[in-house]
């Protein structure tokens, strides 16, 4: 079974492309619909997109 997606894999991401491969939901299978899949698919991205913006400003100041 794969991992779930945390935070700390931003360092695995260099470009946006890297954002769909690095990405993953080990329970969709288990989900109730594949709409509730694309909901947490998206929430994981969100959170890492987040986490790179506030490592890039740190990285600035």
């Amino acid at each position: 079974m794969t991992k779930r997606t945390s935070l700390t894999d931003i360092v695995h991401i260099n470009d946006a492309d890297d954002l769909e491969t690095v990405v993953k939901d080990k329970r969709q299978q288990w989900r109730a619909n594949n709409a509730k899949a694309r909901r947490r698919q998206r929430r994981y991205k969100n959170k890492l997109t987040q986490a790179l913006t506030q490592q890039y400003i740190q990285e600035i100041e």
